[in-house]
């Protein structure tokens, strides 16, 4: 199995789950030194560079890839960067690092999930997809003004969309799809939240020290949902499916006020072929 950001946060609690089960492990991250007590500590582990901003990193982690891949779970990501920032191909840098590098992972990665008896494809969405449909008509911000939050909720959209195209376009292979959320956790992923936005979160005080409300789960129980997918029986030849707190979410309309469910425009199986065909060029 492929568990990519999985050297820190619910990654690593991922990581963890998994290879205590007994499956093999590769921790696909940026910087692998930083995954090496990880791999001191569970044996059935190994750590390999992975950038999935860089078309180029991509490529060569799938060039070197050898065997079958039984799960590949896309769990890597970045939230609510202040400022615009765009990859090598200009893609807005949330866009291209949560969706476009997992798309290209997965499509290099397409025959190694085909080798597999049963391969999986689980994608770490979140709830913010719940606040915003793929914008088709300006999906890098370069026409509007760039919105931290809007970005990532696009993205995680994005990620959903995933999801249910894999599971429409390689149901011939046997691969099977599903995009999940973990819920509210303390992990790296909110560390471009200023001080403001984790105040009206409840998830900080005044004087900068962090708070955990009830809401919130600890990276075990948000990793649960995630390994659920990846390895458990109870969801063999389930695909195209989204899932929170262990259980497939109702499809809801998205909106301000929702705070749980898949919303429809993220499960969009027309859509999601629009934002496959869009994507495609770019994993060339």
């Amino acid at each position: 199995m492929i568990v990519t950001g999985g050297a820190s946060g619910l990654g690593t609690e991922t990581v963890r789950a998994l290879a205590g089960a007994g499956a093999d492990v590769t921790i696909a991250t940026r910087n692998p030194a930083t995954a090496r007590h990880l791999v001191a500590e569970l044996p059935r582990t190994r750590a390999v560079g992975l950038d999935l901003s860089d078309p180029g990193s991509v490529r060569s982690f799938c060039a070197d890839w050898d065997g079958p891949v039984d799960a590949l779970v896309a769990n890597a990501g970045v939230m609510m960067l202040p400022t615009r920032q765009v990859d090598a191909r200009g893609w807005e840098l949330q866009l291209a690092t949560n969706y476009l590098g997992h798309f290209a992972l997965a499509t290099g990665l397409r025959p190694a999930l085909r080798a597999a008896e049963q391969p999986r494809v689980v994608v770490v969405s979140s709830g913010a997809q719940l606040r915003a449909g793929f914008d088709f008509d300006d999906p890098q911000f370069e026409r509007h003004p760039y919105d931290p939050f809007l970005a990532y909720a696009r993205s995680k959209t994005a990620d959903v969309l995933l999801a249910v195209g894999i599971s429409r376009h390689w149901a011939e292979d046997g691969i099977t799809a599903n995009a999940c959320a973990p819920g509210w956790i303390h992990t790296n992923l909110t560390r471009h939240l200023d001080r403001a936005t984790m105040q009206a979160l409840g998830a900080m005080d005044t004087d900068g020290n962090l708070l955990t409300p009830d809401h919130y789960k600890t990276p075990a129980q948000g990793a649960a949902t995630t390994v659920l997918l990846a390895a458990s029986p109870l969801v063999d030849g389930v695909t195209g499916r989204y899932f929170e707190d262990n259980q497939e979410a109702e499809v809801v309309d998205g909106g301000p006020d929702v705070m749980a469910g898949v919303a429809r425009w993220s499960v969009d199986p027309v859509l999601a072929d629009r934002l496959w065909d869009y994507a495609s060029p770019f994993t060339h």
